[in-house]
């Protein structure tokens, strides 16, 4: 399942025209977080958008964004998620 899972996300849409790598990111995102259950596949592509340059204000933003289609709970989720993987150095 991991060969097929990798070889299906990673390959066959990943290496498709259209949309930059940021932009990508942050829709794989926003569709991890509308799903609701799907924190470790979040924290994984929060380290992906930063990894692409899409910084914490950006995700702070896209969540934000989110919450009136989302509802509360799934948007808390996704701060919780953004925190541990990105916190907040200005504390």
């Amino acid at each position: 399942m991991q060969h097929f899972l990798s070889a299906n996300c990673f390959g066959d849409y990943s290496t498709r025209n259209g949309l930059e790598i940021k932009t990508r990111e942050m829709v794989t995102l926003s569709f991890l977080i509308a799903l609701g259950g799907t924190e470790n596949q979040i924290k994984g592509h929060i380290t992906g958008n930063a990894k692409v340059g899409n910084n914490r204000q950006t995700l702070i933003n896209l969540i934000t964004q989110l919450l009136p289609y989302v509802g509360y709970p799934r948007t808390l989720h996704a701060i919780n998620c953004l925190n541990e993987i990105l916190p907040n150095k200005l504390n």
